[in-house]
């Protein structure tokens, strides 16, 4: 069937806290589940175990499926183990793919829904917006606080610039960026971030730390040094531009002396998150990316580590005391937040929750222009 002949149609559902509290944008499809399991188990019988459904129904939800889709999904060779066909393969990983890029989108429209709902039942929540770049801790700041503090974190992934950039547009009253403990005043990073952040205006706020490093398939070499990119051996996947893992990247290169033009796909393959770059290693799409450990660990694969980062929160100075902002520094400097990130490899607690000055935290940091 071409594919212009298949409708796709997205829903979303309502459920209780003690069915399921979602605390990542998991999209779930039962094609694809079932497609998962039977990859992995290599029988239909041992896949409807792992989903808890009988033999007849994954049989008839495969053959449903074909007829959907007008292809075959599964090869049924009599006395041998049901394997998926290379259509099945193409499309499982396709789809894993796109699950993966519309990760912060869909989370942003999790984040919505839920403020919405959270004022339509209390119209005295408290109410944080968030622009952070993206970060595998704060989704579990965002659960403690609404658990144990009633408040409600609108939680939305962008660069880092970007997130700077929308608190100073007063499109949100947190912005959340990340910065290399060891950056110089002259560095990438420093340069990019420098005019985004006033003394006086902004306040610096503590959380965490986290390692980033080389990512790649258990097995298999991985470059030496990062100017190694430019033979074109390994398939790098880069972070999109104003990100900061991209300013990094960009960081790592200039200081080997290598432009960013001349490492092959740097420009052209580029993923939003740094699950979405563990996620296109982990299918090949890609042999070597630079991320936070804790994508690696969590899709399975390699890590060397490259740099230690800090990771900040920024508000406006008159936001400083208010209720939310007390509330979202108390709980940083909570015990809670330092077990939480305990369990994500290569993360934890620095400073949680102290007010920092910019001069002070960032030491590349400068006025723009001295007296004479």
């Amino acid at each position: 069937m071409p594919s212009s002949r298949r409708g796709i149609h997205l829903r979303y559902t309502f459920e209780t806290a003690e069915t399921h509290g979602q605390q990542r944008a998991e999209i779930e499809n039962p094609l694809f589940d079932l497609l998962s399991a039977l990859q992995a188990e290599g029988s239909i019988s041992a896949a409807a175990r792992a989903q808890s459904i009988s033999y007849r129904h994954a049989w008839g939800a495969l053959k449903h499926w074909e007829e959907v889709l007008g292809a075959p999904l599964v090869l049924w060779g009599q006395g041998r183990h049901a394997r998926l066909t290379p259509f099945a393969q193409r499309l499982l990983w396709a789809e894993r793919q796109a699950r993966v890029r519309m990760t912060p989108h869909v989370e942003a429209l999790r984040a919505e829904l839920a403020r919405v709902f959270a004022l339509a039942d209390d119209a005295a929540l408290q109410v944080l917006e968030i622009f952070a770049s993206h970060d595998l801790g704060l989704p579990r700041l965002q659960a403690l606080a609404e658990e144990h503090d009633g408040l409600h974190i609108g939680l939305r992934f962008a660069g880092s610039q970007e997130a700077l950039r929308a608190l100073g547009e007063g499109r949100c009253r947190v912005a959340g960026f990340h910065v290399a403990q060891a950056a110089a005043p002259e560095s990438v990073m420093a340069r990019a971030l420098r005019p985004l952040l006033q003394p006086g205006e902004h306040k610096l706020i503590g959380s965490h730390w986290r390692r980033q490093g080389w990512i790649w398939r258990p097995g298999e070499k991985r470059p030496e040094g990062i100017a190694a990119l430019r033979t074109g051996r390994w398939r790098f996947v880069a972070r999109q531009p104003s990100s900061g893992t991209r300013m990094l990247t960009d960081h790592l290169l200039a200081q080997d002396g290598v432009a960013p033009e001349d490492v092959p796909g740097y420009t052209t393959h580029t993923e939003d998150t740094h699950v979405a770059v563990a996620a296109a290693i982990a299918a090949g799409a890609a042999d070597v990316g630079i991320g936070i450990e804790a994508a690696a660990a969590e899709a399975g694969l390699s890590f060397a580590p490259l740099v230690d980062e800090n990771y900040y929160l920024v508000c406006r100075k008159q936001d400083l005391e208010t209720p939310p902002l007390q509330a979202l520094r108390t709980r940083l400097a909570s015990p809670a937040w330092a077990a939480a990130l305990a369990g994500l490899p290569g993360y934890g607690v620095q400073q949680p929750g102290e007010v920092l000055a910019l001069t002070r935290a960032l030491p590349w940091w400068r006025y723009a222009r001295s007296k004479r």
